[in-house]
């Protein structure tokens, strides 16, 4: 299961930066988001041929943008290309307010794909007016607007304004509330003219409880219905999203010719025939084959693949990410994958649901070459992939860390938090073992988390069981195995850990995230809507309740000179632990069984709602950092390098620094979609 998120002035023309020159990682800060820049250590140490098939597959990254974007919304490609074009044509005056709320407003839709905030799901809404963007649009004479066929400017403007400007229409992209019709209320495309009920009976006609190896059905299509029935417009060669799905293939075709092994591929050709069918056992055939390349240096994620965006949790949103591996590091922290089954055998899980064989449980650590789709601006720390339960049990499951985006991270943000939401001795844990209990964490809830547990026979997938709430549900269990485990010795006995101490920092910080600080991400009023913060907030509340009785977490409302501050301090680490592993063994019991009313319970009763007054409380104390709660990344550039005889010589990189410029060039180079697709 992919995506661990971490959480964090005007336009500005900078040179690209060349690598080896001094590294800035912070570019610019807006509204409430940051762009930082990251790095690829090691890729000058690769051979050529490893560079060129880099290359390749950060160019079938790229190339599948233009889907993401349409996935989010039906309209997003339009509202993108008008936007590219005023950024490029307009000559007026830049220097207005006006023209800088556009520009913010531009670089927000840029970072969230679409209209609607990356996180909240929110429609982001303009702060300047519908006559000003008339304005604009009329006074770019140069501009190639994307008109619809005989439509004119005017024409484009009339239709446009209430889609950009109108609270109400498309007003969220996903909309998990329960109480409504998920599927009519929510805006993302991936469903036309059907309700709730008759996307959940089409895929309950679809489950068969005794098949062992069930399809991810829906995974790779739009619903629509025609004639009265549900029809599934394919992604793929021939099919919907087509014409980008033809560019992905033929760079993944090039990659193909350079691949590291026969395994790697075998892979890539198994990918490139899924994408050429679209047939869903072609994709598990490809998961297989993926899962077992464990030794190549250069590698891909590529897809459709996650269902967060999916009301309903079957439809994947289109991502790629391009690495390479860290030998250094992969060689250090790999010890996880080799210990599953002694975590599995010692976990708190009921022995009915524990794995007797963990098998092919792979773990290294990666420095990102490119990210595109869901997986870029904002782009997770770690990956455990496949998904499908059945393969992870019979074949594995291959967990990554994002070890240059967590650099950078740490690099860009590190302290800007740590006075104002924790107190003294707190602050002393995290500063000794915060960057280390962060990166363990990750690791044990990819490589340990993700691939641990078992569903009882005969209990359909979770996407199936649980619903919507079950993206939510699995990162917590994943989650919970890493706060389980964090502080244990046998850490430290196989190396990976410094110290049992690490436990204090690691509770520490995410109990304080979980019941404050996240709340700096949520508009005053609204709930959580986001699986991982659902996740977060759940894990917190469940135990500060449950462990009340005993004082386990403490609140402190201090006054200051200014104003209240709270802060949570666990007061006993290793009633902390038991609680995490009760609340462990309740999740995983409601995965493998498929309970939909306890899932539902423990998300909508901890997970959902936040304390006004305290939020109100940390939306100002936040403000007063000067820190945006949200952070992205600008990607690095790989440029081939050709002799005389156009052959391929030499890759290099170079380092933009200029989110406006680089969102400009996605849109010239990597646009294959019409308007509207479907």
């Amino acid at each position: 299961m992919l995506w661990i998120f971490i959480a964090m002035q005007t336009h500005s023309h900078e040179p690209i930066q060349q690598s080896g020159e001094e590294f800035s990682y912070v570019s610019e800060q807006f509204s409430d988001l940051r762009i930082l820049r990251y790095e690829i250590p090691g890729f000058d140490q690769l051979t050529l041929k490893q560079k060129e098939l880099a290359y390749y597959l950060s160019e079938a990254a790229r190339s599948g943008r233009d889907i993401y974007w349409d996935q989010n919304y039906k309209h997003n490609l339009r509202v993108r290309r008008i936007i590219e074009q005023i950024v490029m044509n307009f000559t007026g005056d830049k220097t207005t307010q006006e023209y800088q709320n556009f520009l913010v407003y531009a670089k927000r839709v840029w970072f969230s794909n679409g209209i609607h905030h990356h996180y909240s799901n929110d429609k982001i809404l303009p702060t300047f007016s519908k006559d000003y963007f008339s304005d604009l649009i009329k006074t770019c004479e140069n501009a190639q607007f994307p008109l619809l066929a005989g439509e004119s400017v005017d024409e484009l403007i009339q239709k446009m304004t209430p889609i950009i400007f109108d609270p109400i229409i498309g007003a969220k992209k996903v909309n998990l509330d329960e109480n409504i019709d998920k599927i009519k209320c929510s805006a993302v495309n991936f469903y036309q003219d059907l309700s709730e009920e008759e996307v959940a009976e089409y895929y309950r006609s679809l489950s068969d409880a005794n098949d062992p190896t069930p399809l991810s059905h829906g995974l790779n299509s739009k619903k629509i219905k025609l004639d009265g029935r549900l029809h599934e417009n394919v992604y793929k060669v021939g099919g919907l999203y087509g014409e980008a799905i033809s560019e992905i293939v033929k760079w993944l075709e090039k990659a193909l010719m350079v691949a590291e092994s026969d395994l790697q591929a075998s892979s890539i050709a198994k990918l490139i025939e899924y994408y050429k069918t679209g047939d869903l056992k072609k994709f598990d055939e490809y998961n297989i084959l993926w899962v077992q390349d464990t030794d190549s240096v250069v590698d891909t994620v590529n897809g459709f693949i996650e269902v967060y965006d999916d009301p309903l949790g079957h439809t994947g949103s289109w991502e790629a990410v391009a690495s390479i591996k860290d030998l250094e590091a992969t060689k250090r922290f790999g010890v996880l994958s080799h210990e599953a089954q002694w975590f599995e055998d010692n976990s708190p899980i009921l022995d009915t649901h524990k794995r007797t064989s963990v098998t092919g449980v792979s773990y290294k650590i990666i420095n990102v070459v490119a990210e595109s789709g869901a997986s870029s601006p904002s782009t997770p720390i770690g990956i455990n992939l496949p998904n499908a339960d059945w393969i992870r049990k019979l074949h594995g499951s291959k967990s990554v860390s994002l070890g240059s985006i967590e650099h950078a991270y740490n690099q860009a943000s590190h302290g800007t938090t740590l006075d104002e939401f924790y107190l003294s001795a707190q602050k002393e844990w995290i500063l000794v073992y915060g960057d280390i209990a962060d990166k363990l964490h990750t690791g044990l809830h990819e490589v340990i988390g993700h691939a641990s547990g078992q569903l009882e026979e005969g209990v359909q997938p979770p996407h199936v069981t649980l619903g919507s709430y079950a993206s939510a549900l699995e990162e917590a269990r994943a989650d919970l195995v890493g706060l389980y485990y964090i502080g244990d010795q046998h850490l430290v006995d196989i190396g990976v850990s410094p110290s049992t101490e690490i436990i204090k920092a690691s509770y520490t910080q995410y109990i304080n995230n979980g019941l404050l600080k996240q709340m700096a991400r949520i508009d005053l009023g609204k709930n959580i809507e986001e699986s991982h913060m659902r996740n977060r907030q759940m894990i917190a509340a469940w135990a500060y309740e449950h462990g009340r009785a005993n004082n386990v977490i403490e609140r402190y409302d201090l006054q200051t000179p200014e104003g209240l501050k709270t802060y949570f301090v666990v007061n006993d680490f290793q009633a902390l632990r038991e609680l995490f592993g009760e609340l462990l063994k309740e999740v995983q019991r409601i995965k493998s069984q498929g309970d939909f009313e306890a899932g539902k319970n423990l998300i909508e009763n901890y997970g959902v709602r936040v304390d006004e007054t305290l939020h109100r409380q940390v939306k100002q104390r936040w403000e007063k950092l000067g820190v945006a709660p949200y952070a992205g990344f600008i990607n690095p550039q790989l440029v081939p390098v050709y002799n005389e005889n156009q052959e391929l010589i030499d890759v290099e990189v170079s380092y933009p620094n200029d989110f406006v410029n680089q969102m400009l060039d996605y849109g010239l180079r990597y646009s294959f979609l019409p308007h509207y697709p479907n």
